[in-house]
């Protein structure tokens, strides 16, 4: 009942971040199943009914990682004190994660199932009744179990990705190994002492008790009058609410750049080398968008990975070029925040990258053809879930974001910083992005559509 509660009484921020996961998992399932309705219709094109099937891995993938950058900043399930005594533990609370995402995805599915079977007639008395009975095969009765096994997909892989991602981690050992005193207690061994010490003449009858520093700068200052340092000043207890926990700066830049930059290449290598060599048929949306050959497919997708893996290091990169040539507070702050939140907001930011690119690379593609591509509505509704499930994404990841830095944001607005800092903060970080990867969407658009160019 307790986590009844604490579900039901988030913010809500929260419940519409968990009705966009539905929607994603209402349009994923609707695409499910319209490769099921396809299949009925034309029992004698198995190849056909196939490709309709994987093209719908692709909204799933994104449905998933909406759902689990959502889970990630439900702040109803993260660790706080006191929740262990009522049972709300770490695995617990992460349970509670999968749940309420599986939840969101069967509301989804549910609804995906509503919509299909008043498009296919089967449900009546509201407007639009059958009005795609020829698309859907409506004179053909469907199969319910592989229906309800389709619409059980989404749930089961988002519940599982949610676990996979908030499951406890145990963390290691401080001194990187574990110290064993007598009889084997834990954590109670001490440093040994060297050969003779122990039994050196006078080392136990004349030893010493050692004191602290601050306890002797006590004594002498009880020692000297007030008359000896009437002018030394006086030191001012500084407490944890007057400091500013400035965001931390990593050491090392994410290790992703070199690698990104290697797939990225390889890559475009793939696409130019299948597009100049390749005969084989061009492969169909099911919309009856053409995307060429199958090879140039795999460049595409190895582009997309590689954007996805240098996009970390490119932030990173960006928070390190706005704090060149003597910043001020302001690039300083937004600098400090990119190098930060460069692997958080990155990798998102990479699969934006990667949908953007391909899109711009298709409308490209039919540029050089002269022919406006024929998007069905199977092809529309897949490229509207994919499009709103990547950057809402990125969306939630800046809020995950600004969570994680409250704390610096409140200490500053305490110590009378203006407001107006930290939004030209925010504002300078969201440009120096947009400058960076939005001339390197449009090249990468550019390179990726080149070999299927006339």
């Amino acid at each position: 009942m307790l986590a009844l509660r604490l579900t039901r009484v988030a913010h809500p921020a929260v419940h519409l971040r968990r009705l966009l996961v539905a929607t994603a998992a209402a349009g994923t399932g609707f695409l499910l199943l319209s490769a099921l309705g396809y299949a009925l219709a034309h029992p004698g094109n198995p190849t056909g009914a196939l490709l309709r099937l994987s093209w719908c891995a692709i909204p799933l993938a994104a449905t998933v990682y909406f759902a689990v950058a959502v889970a990630r900043t439900d702040p109803g399930t993260r660790p706080r004190p006191g929740l262990s005594a009522f049972g709300l533990g770490p695995a617990r609370l992460m349970a509670i994660a999968a749940l309420n995402t599986g939840l969101a995805c069967v509301l989804g599915s549910l609804l995906a199932l509503l919509v299909f079977l008043h498009l296919r007639g089967d449900l009546t008395g509201m407007p639009f009744d059958g009005a795609a009975k020829d698309f859907l095969a409506a004179d053909r009765s469907l199969p319910l179990p592989a229906a309800l096994t389709l619409l059980t997909v989404p749930p089961v892989l988002a519940s599982a990705a949610v676990a996979l991602t908030l499951r406890p981690r145990d963390l290691p050992h401080p001194a990187g190994r574990r110290a064993y005193g007598r009889f084997g207690a834990y954590g109670t061994g001490t440093p040994g002492e060297t050969f003779g010490a122990y039994g050196r003449f006078g080392a136990r009858l004349f030893k010493r008790p050692t004191r602290p520093a601050d306890a002797d700068a006590a004594d002498d200052g009880a020692q000297a009058s007030p008359q000896d340092t009437p002018s030394a000043p006086q030191d001012v207890p500084v407490t944890a609410e007057d400091q500013v926990p400035a965001p931390p700066v990593p050491t090392q830049p994410p290790t992703g750049l070199p690698w990104g930059i290697a797939v990225l290449a390889a890559g475009l290598a793939v696409e130019s080398y299948a597009g100049t060599t390749e005969a084989t048929p061009r492969t169909t949306l099911p919309g009856g968008l053409v995307v060429g050959p199958a090879g140039v497919l795999a460049g595409w997708s190895l582009t997309a990975l590689g954007l996805v893996l240098a996009a970390p290091g490119l932030t990173h990169l960006c928070g390190r070029l706005l704090q060149t040539a003597r910043p001020g507070a302001r690039r300083l702050l937004a600098g400090r925040v990119l190098m930060a939140e460069a692997t958080r907001i990155g990798r998102p930011l990479g699969v934006v990258c990667a949908v953007a690119s391909a899109a711009f690379a298709a409308d490209t593609l039919y540029g050089y053809d002269g022919a406006a591509p024929a998007f069905g509505p199977l092809t529309a509704l897949g490229g509207l879930v994919v499009a709103g499930c990547t950057v809402a994404t990125l969306l939630t990841a800046a809020v995950e974001a600004r969570q994680s830095r409250a704390d610096t944001t409140e200490a500053l607005l305490r110590l009378g910083a203006p407001a107006t800092v930290l939004r030209g903060a925010a504002a300078l970080r969201a440009g120096a992005l947009l400058a960076l990867f939005g001339p390197l969407t449009l090249l990468i658009a550019d390179l990726a559509a080149l070999p299927l160019a006339p």
